[in-house]
């Protein structure tokens, strides 16, 4: 049964909720989220993770370092309760997300889902966090990676082309199973160079009869030579509103760490 959210404090963040649902971003139908606290800093990184001089890039357009990458994540910090690191792993993610089907766009999204790489392997450094709501059970992962920009460019246009191609499909789980998937646009907020967002949700049944419905954002967003991806995902509810918080504040993160880096060099 899912618990009526606590009332949070809002996060210091410069989008508004008001702001987010202007862009196109309206989750009227779903169930308000939990806040985040107040002690993130949207706009910028916190002193204590504020790289070295040592370790800025070597000039406008060179990829960030590994440490940087690292002071780029969004944390449980950021999220505040019932956020908190991941205790592995949720079983649906073999159970649900290896699945097969016939088209090709369709499969690859399928695999993307359960890789968490629209980008593919990254060419420089990586950074990665991984957390849970306590509450709800949902689990996001939230990269930052190396990549090239028109690679990433390349595969944000094949994200943003799903909706109409894979908006409705069916596929079948490594155990039998036959889920109904659906995959709709996810507006963002206008941060970064450029980005996609999607939701896609599976609806089936285990092997024991019991109806299952996983629900699944996944956000893409290039910030010069740095790509941000996250899923957040779950059985229960998975409020958008942490989706789109998380990416506002990330990609703000992430440019501040580039525009740290140039200015020291």
């Amino acid at each position: 049964m899912t618990h009526p959210p606590a009332p949070r404090a809002l996060l210091a963040s410069a989008l508004s909720v008001t702001a987010l649902l202007a862009t196109g971003c309206s989750v009227a139908d779903e169930p308000r989220p939990r806040w985040f606290s107040a002690s993130a800093s949207p706009s910028g990184v916190s002193p204590s993770a504020a790289s070295p001089a040592v370790e800025q890039p070597a000039g406008s357009g060179a990829a960030l370092t590994e440490a940087q990458a690292r002071a780029a994540l969004v944390t449980e910090t950021d999220l505040g309760e019932p956020w908190g690191p991941t205790r592995g792993a949720r079983t649906w993610r073999d159970g649900l997300l290896k699945a097969t089907t016939e088209d090709p766009d369709c499969q690859r999204l399928l695999d993307v889902l359960y890789t968490e790489e629209p980008f593919g392997t990254p060419k420089g450094p990586q950074a990665t966090s991984a957390l849970d709501d306590g509450d709800t059970e949902a689990q996001l992962h939230y990269r930052v990676a190396a990549h090239r920009p028109a690679d990433v460019d390349r595969a944000l246009d094949w994200m943003k082309s799903l909706p109409g191609r894979c908006g409705q499909f069916t596929a079948a789980t490594t155990r039998g199973g036959v889920q109904g998937v659906e995959v709709r646009d996810l507006s963002l907020p206008p941060v970064g160079d450029a980005r996609q967002g999607l939701r896609v949700t599976l609806a089936g049944e285990t092997e024991e009869g019991e109806l299952t419905y996983l629900t699944m954002d996944l956000a893409a967003v290039r910030v010069g030579e740095e790509a941000i991806t996250l899923t957040n995902a779950g059985l229960d509810e998975v409020y958008t509103e942490v989706t789109l918080q998380a990416v506002q504040l990330g990609a703000q993160r992430l440019a501040e760490l580039r525009k740290q880096g140039r200015a020291q060099i």
